[in-house]
């Protein structure tokens, strides 16, 4: 009974704030082009500045100690650390979700 009750509110919920976003891999291809390869590798694990991002999504562990997550990744991109400038208010929204959709590539 309960579930049935739930059900409307979720897709109430859908409605008013719209579906979960899903990132373009190819433009966010670009982002990481434009914005991280003078920092990281994307095809392999060698560190430059920053760690190589080959298979991060498969990584149990971020770099940071802290689970691999999108929510994770997404505060890291945002926050910067260890050497890496934030990029809260040096990308939109939808370039942080390109650019994750991107890295789930790698």
């Amino acid at each position: 009974m309960r579930t049935r009750m739930l059900a409307p509110l979720f897709v109430v919920a859908v409605l008013a704030w719209g579906a979960p976003k899903e990132g373009d891999a190819k433009k966010g291809g670009t982002v990481f082009a434009q914005q991280c390869v003078t920092c990281h590798n994307a095809n392999n694990n060698e560190k430059k500045l920053g760690p190589g991002l080959k298979g991060l999504f498969k990584m149990t562990k971020l770099p940071n100690g802290k689970k691999t997550t999108e929510q994770n990744i997404r505060a890291q991109i945002d926050s910067g650390g260890n050497g890496m400038p934030p990029f809260k208010d040096m990308l939109s929204d939808q370039e942080k979700d390109d650019l994750i959709a991107y890295l789930k590539t790698l």
